[in-house]
């Protein structure tokens, strides 16, 4: 990222946002200070409502989804997380799609598992450039390789290429002057991420009910219509990619797992305190009972450990 944007021409006329999946407030601040210091454009954490302006590179916020709308203002959420992030990378795509349709250059560096590849299809869908970086470059494959295996993208660069071709697209070749006709159900979806939650009805209309519930929330989930990517959505708003989906499953399962062999555990322990307090009254028979309890869940635990120490291994 502080390569990119070293080498970004500053006559390009185009406002920049960037959105890194960041966990903590101070490491926002701490991405602003490092790129400030690599170049001369103006470089802010983005602020809710304010105006976009050419030639400012706008930063997310941690916890924040950044969203642009297009009256030319910038608006900060904190909807549900799509893909298990917020900010997240498609919300601030598709937003930018719906809002400036194929004047929107999105790009997608380095980075795990696969936010960014349902926004990339948002902007292809509307006519926009797409740009990603070299897989065999990137230090984390994952995004880029994505991208490229669910659509064909504009340009698959290195990262000191991107910049140069950026600032053709918008110089060279101009961006289009007029807006292209944004799909109804990609301004639906856009619209949608602006609000806290959703409604049944609206995640309705942009889709078809699923067998599948929200790992987040436990609601009931919509297969997306009109789209090349296996997208699910549920009405407080949590979206996932299929591959994102079938990963929240498997953490669901895990931890649903672990609490399992804790309470299995307090039960065995619990089952021993009474067979150590019936042999102190003599009662052997309920002694012996309470032991077999015991010994047959410690049976269960011992398979169930050796399950979840196994996933641990695999994964």
């Amino acid at each position: 990222m502080i390569e990119l944007v070293a080498n970004l021409k500053t006559d390009t006329d185009a406002s920049f946002f960037i959105l890194m999946h960041l966990s903590r407030r101070s490491v926002g601040t701490f991405l602003l200070q490092s790129l400030q210091q690599v170049t001369s454009l103006p470089c802010k954490l983005a602020e809710h409502n304010e105006k976009i302006l050419a030639g400012n590179i706008y930063i997310a916020p941690p916890d924040h989804h950044l969203l642009l709308d297009g009256s030319f203002q910038i608006i900060l959420g904190q909807g549900p997380a799509e893909n298990r992030w917020r900010p997240s990378i498609n919300t601030l795509f598709r937003s930018a799609a719906a809002a400036f349709g194929n004047r929107v250059v999105g790009v997608i560096l380095t980075g795990l598992l696969d936010d960014g590849t349902t926004g990339m299809e948002a902007i292809k869908r509307v006519g926009g450039t797409t740009i990603v970086q070299d897989p065999n470059e990137a230090e984390f494959p994952d995004m880029p390789m994505s991208v490229l295996n669910k659509m064909e993208v504009d340009h698959c660069a290195l990262l000191s290429e991107i910049p140069l071709i950026i600032h053709d697209i918008v110089t060279t070749n101009g961006l289009n002057e007029s807006i292209s006709i944004i799909p109804e159900d990609l301004l639906k979806e856009a619209e949608m991420a602006k609000k806290v939650s959703t409604s049944l009805s609206e995640v309705a209309e942009l889709g078809t009910k699923a067998i599948y519930t929200c790992p987040d929330c436990g609601g009931g989930l919509w297969k997306l219509k009109n789209t090349n990517i296996e997208q699910y959505r549920c009405h407080i708003g949590h979206a996932f990619t299929d591959e994102e989906l079938l990963k929240a499953q498997v953490d669901e399962i895990e931890s649903t797992l672990w609490v399992a062999l804790r309470m299995m555990e307090e039960r065995r322990n619990l089952l021993m305190q009474f067979h150590a307090k019936d042999l102190r009254k003599g009662l052997r028979s309920l002694a012996e009972t309470h032991k077999a309890r015991a010994d047959d869940l410690e049976i269960h635990i011992s398979k169930l450990k050796e399950l979840l120490f196994q996933n641990q291994r695999v994964a």
